[in-house]
């Protein structure tokens, strides 16, 4: 309660310059801290589905038609890529390609694979630059406000011809609120940027693992 009156009153204190760095600060925030908690129950979901998806392939004989993949473990990012490669598999193994019953290139599957795959990163790193723009760009708009409340500051001291607490106390505290705000966005958008990151490059590893597992599946298939 204390804390919540001092700040009440350092923000009755700011000027006109203040109070739109720190609406704009609040606004960066809030869109922050939203993508935050949506990319957490993201990943989340996903992280759950792709170990189901995983369990299912290496439980099931052969390669499953992709609707009982789907079913099992729908939402996986590995699910667009499994189907990616079985249709490509479908279509080297279709009577009316002129390589028709044979899988003739392995390379291909791979290609459309990793398509796929390069598909499903873009759709895990959507919004993720906001929150990179959000810690690299709300520290300086905060020392926007700080620079400006110094001024405020220096012009109150010269107006009261005096270097009293109370000619420089309105400029620094903008100076103070200012700094405090672009910190407060400014770090938790880029601990939670570097943490989705590496969700991200886990994820896409994992992808890739799965591309050269099914590859190396029909392979053996062909020469068995």
């Amino acid at each position: 309660m204390l804390a919540a009156t001092q700040l009440g009153k350092l923000l009755a204190q700011t000027g006109w310059v203040a109070r739109i760095v720190l609406l704009i600060l609040l606004g960066f925030s809030l869109y922050s801290w939203a993508l935050i908690f949506q990319k957490l129950s993201m990943f989340s979901r996903l992280e759950r589905q792709t170990s189901k998806f995983l369990h299912y392939m290496r439980s099931a004989k052969g390669l499953p038609e992709p609707s009982a993949v789907r079913t099992a473990a729908e939402g996986s990012p590995m699910v667009p890529i499994y189907m990616a490669g079985y249709q490509e598999l479908q279509s080297q193994l279709n009577s009316s390609n002129p390589h028709g019953g044979k899988v003739w290139s392995l390379n291909a599957i791979a290609t459309r694979m990793q398509n796929a795959a390069s598909s499903e990163v873009r759709a895990m790193e959507r919004y993720l630059p906001w929150l990179a723009t959000t810690a690299s760009v709300t520290p300086f708009i905060g020392l926007f406000g700080t620079v400006w409340g110094v001024m405020d500051a220096f012009a109150g001291l010269g107006q009261g011809g005096a270097s009293t607490i109370r000619a420089v106390a309105p400029g620094m505290a903008e100076s103070l609120i200012a700094t405090a705000a672009g910190l407060f966005c400014a770090i938790p958008a880029v601990i939670a940027y570097n943490h989705f990151v590496h969700h991200v490059r886990e994820m896409a590893s994992r992808m890739d693992g799965f591309t050269v597992e099914f590859v190396s599946q029909i392979e053996k298939q062909t020469r068995s």
